[in-house]
């Protein structure tokens, strides 16, 4: 009888954030879910409120770490829901979404991406908040082409920003492969 009740409160209980879905955007407004995630390096400070991206969203949602509700209809979101949402807006939400949730399951910090392709801005593990992403992750599906040119471009702004850029190439089955890209010229 006892190891069940040293069982019992070993386990603590995971307590979901709130969050609001309001039109594209959702948001957390209690003031512990805003501490809470943005020291894990997540969302966006706006007016006191927490704005995280889609990709976090679902992230979050998917490991119960947060509770969506929708403001137009006041129902609770499950994960396809919040994901159809979302893929009205982004048609690669899908693909964005599961190179998040590899980079995060990988134990990085992945910030969303700046221009020209860049879907992430990757920090190594620990370093977040103490200093700049060493690593700008541009995603690409299998199937779906990518020209030369438009990788030389993205590749000399990476350099310029003295960065690496990593290439995460999303299979058929979703298995994401990272390649590192060093220096492409085009002569």
């Amino acid at each position: 009888m006892e190891k069940n009740n040293e069982a019992e409160t070993s386990q603590e209980a995971i307590v979901p954030v709130g969050a609001s879905l309001k039109e594209t955007a959702v948001i957390v407004s209690s003031l512990e879910g805003i501490e809470e995630l943005s020291m894990k390096g997540y969302g966006v400070d706006e007016n006191g409120k927490l704005r995280l991206a889609f990709y976090e969203a679902l992230f979050l949602l998917g490991k119960g770490a947060i509770e969506v509700t929708d403001e137009e209809n006041k129902q609770k979101m499950d994960f396809q829901g919040l994901l159809k949402r979302f893929q009205q807006v982004d048609k690669d939400a899908w693909v964005r979404y599961l190179i998040y949730r590899d980079l995060r399951g990988r134990g990085y910090v992945a910030r969303e991406g700046f221009g020209l392709g860049i879907d992430f801005r990757v920090y190594e593990r620990g370093d977040y908040g103490k200093g700049t992403a060493k690593h700008l992750i541009f995603g690409i599906q299998e199937g779906q082409p990518v020209s030369v040119e438009k990788l030389a471009r993205t590749q000399r702004y990476v350099q310029n920003l003295k960065k690496n850029l990593v290439l995460a190439v999303i299979n058929r089955r979703g298995e994401i492969v990272y390649y590192s890209l060093s220096e492409l010229n085009l002569k």
